[in-house]
């Protein structure tokens, strides 16, 4: 898919300044950076964006593809305007990461991996975050981690979210 037909004019300037940071001839290095331009302006990267992304910085559509599918920060599919993301590796398993996991599941009436009617909240296992000694860990919107989520703080954490709407 032609990256013109697929994106406006201001996605295609913000790319612009990212391959810009290359030198000349290495543009697929901007690969992650068109991703995350992409999924902050719709919300996920559709196969669709994928290919139209490989199309501007010329290179193979599965190269794009495994990009977006090796890194679990890039949305394949819509969901909620919040997700939140429960490590469940051993450390935090060990000091209820899958527990965190569940009561959020049960308190939003949702599976792992689903979101809430409203569309306001998903919520999601993930791999380690690094922060083993403060499980259970989790990462709002991949940009905000929190330490030490109790059931209570959980809670006080979706009545936040749903309040901010």
């Amino acid at each position: 898919m032609s990256s013109q037909a697929f994106f406006g004019p201001s996605t295609l300037e913000r790319f612009a300044r990212e391959v810009a940071k290359y030198p000349a001839g290495q543009q697929q290095s901007a690969v992650m950076a068109c991703l995350s331009i992409v999924q902050q302006e719709q919300g996920y990267v559709s196969r669709e964006a994928e290919a139209a992304i490989a199309d501007y910085l010329a290179m193979p559509a599965i190269a794009v593809h495994e990009v977006t599918t090796f890194y679990n920060m890039y949305n394949q599919r819509k969901l909620g305007k919040y997700k939140l993301n429960v490590c469940t590796n051993l450390p935090c398993q060990l000091r209820n990461g899958q527990g965190a996991l569940e009561h959020l599941c049960s308190k939003l009436g949702v599976e792992e991996g689903g979101t809430t009617a409203d569309g306001l909240i998903t919520v999601q296992k993930c791999e380690c975050l690094g922060a083993c000694a403060d499980a259970p860990v989790m990462l709002v919107n991949d940009r905000q981690m929190l330490s030490f989520m109790s059931n209570e703080r959980l809670d006080e954490l979706v009545d936040t979210l749903k309040a901010q709407g």
